[in-house]
C-alpha cells in the first residue's frame, strides 16, 4: 500500500507561519492585515511613551487580538501567587513564541530578555528594539550574564519585573535550567515568580514546524514566589517542581527528540540529568555524523 501523500500546507507571508486549508489562509490574512497593520501601529506608537503603563497596556492589547485571531484559550492557575504591587524576575518554562501571549495573563508589567537572533525578524525586530528589551547571546555565556546585569539595572529603573527564561530554548523539557536567572535574582533583590507553561508548541512549534494550527490551549501555572535570598540555594528543586507540574499537565509539555529536532551544536544548552536518555541519542547522532562526514 502507498504512503499518503503529505498534506499541503498554505504559506503566509515571511515563510515562517503555514496554514493547512486556503480557507484558513484567507482568515489569517485577514487577521493579519490588523494584527501587523494599525494594531502594530498602535504597539509601536506606545513604544515613545514616557509612561510604560501605556506600552504594557498596550503589548495586552496585541497578545489578546493575536489570541482571538487563532482561537487561543490560556488556562491561567495560580494567579493569585501574584501581587501586582511587587517586582519579580519571572522564570517561565519556554515552549513556542506564543508563551510570550500567554504570560500577558500576569497582572505585572514586564520586561523581556530576548535571543538576539530575533532582533533581525520583520516585526518582532523594530518592536524589540523600540521597547528596550534585551538582547542575549546563546553562543556567549559571560556576554549573556553582562547583559543580565544591565536588563536587571534597566527592569529596576522602570520598576518592571523582569523575565529571563531560565533554559534559554525552545528545544524541549529536557534541557536543563541555566543559574543565570537565579543569580540575578539575588542580586537585585528580587523574588522568583516560578511559570510553567505547556501547549505553546503544539500550536505553533517554529522553528521546527511552521504549521500554525488554531483553537488551541495554553496552560500557564503560577507557583509560589520564592524569596531572593533563596533563589540560588532553591535553585535545583525549583527545576525540579517545575518540570513536574509539566509533565503532569493538559496540553502536555514539549519534548526534545534529537532524531526529529537534530542536536544544535553551536547553541548553548545542556540537557537536564533527569533525561539521561536524550543526551544518549545526542551523542549517537554526533558520533553517527562524525562518521558519516569523516
Amino acid at each position: 500500500m502507498a504512503n499518503p501523500s503529505p498534506k499541503r500546507r498554505y504559506a503566509l507571508p515571511g515563510g515562517k507561519i503555514t496554514v493547512s486549508s486556503p480557507g484558513m489562509w484567507v482568515r489569517s490574512m485577514r487577521h493579519g492585515k490588523h494584527l501587523f497593520g494599525p494594531s502594530y501601529r498602535a504597539l509601536m506608537e506606545a513604544t515613545r511613551s514616557p509612561e510604560r503603563a501605556e506600552l504594557h497596556a498596550a503589548e495586552r492589547r496585541w497578545c489578546t487580538e493575536v489570541a482571538r485571531a487563532i482561537d487561543l484559550t490560556v488556562d491561567a492557575h495560580g494567579l493569585d501567587n501574584v501581587d501586582p504591587s511587587r517586582r519579580y524576575l519571572v522564570a517561565p518554562l519556554h515552549e513556542g513564541f506564543l508563551d510570550l501571549v500567554a504570560l500577558q495573563q500576569l497582572p505585572l508589567g514586564l520586561a523581556y530578555t530576548a535571543s538576539e537572533e530575533l532582533y533581525a525578524w520583520r516585526f518582532l525586530g523594530p518592536y524589540l528594539s523600540a521597547s528596550g528589551q534585551t538582547a542575549i547571546s546563546h553562543t556567549n555565556g559571560p556576554a549573556a550574564y553582562r547583559a543580565l546585569l544591565t536588563a536587571g539595572h534597566t527592569a529596576a529603573i522602570r520598576d518592571e519585573s523582569l523575565v529571563v527564561f531560565p533554559q534559554g530554548s525552545l528545544l524541549g523539557i529536557e534541557v536543563a535550567f541555566h543559574q543565570g536567572a537565579f543569580r540575578i535574582a539575588e542580586r537585585f533583590g528580587l523574588p522568583v515568580l516560578p511559570v510553567v507553561l505547556t501547549g505553546a508548541a503544539s500550536i505553533w512549534d517554529y522553528p521546527f514546524s511552521t504549521a500554525l494550527r488554531t483553537g488551541g490551549t495554553i496552560r500557564l501555572e503560577v507557583l509560589p514566589p520564592v524569596e531572593a535570598r533563596h533563589a540560588v540555594v532553591r535553585a535545583a528543586s525549583i527545576e525540579v517542581e517545575m518540570k513536574e507540574r509539566a509533565l503532569s499537565a493538559d496540553p502536555p509539555p514539549r519534548h526534545f527528540d534529537p532524531d526529529r529536532d537534530g542536536w544544535w551544536d553551536g547553541y548553548r544548552y545542556e540537557i537536564d540529568p533527569s533525561f539521561p536518555e536524550v543526551a544518549e541519542a545526542i551523542e549517537r547522532l554526533r558520533r553517527g555524523h562524525v562518521v558519516a562526514t569523516g
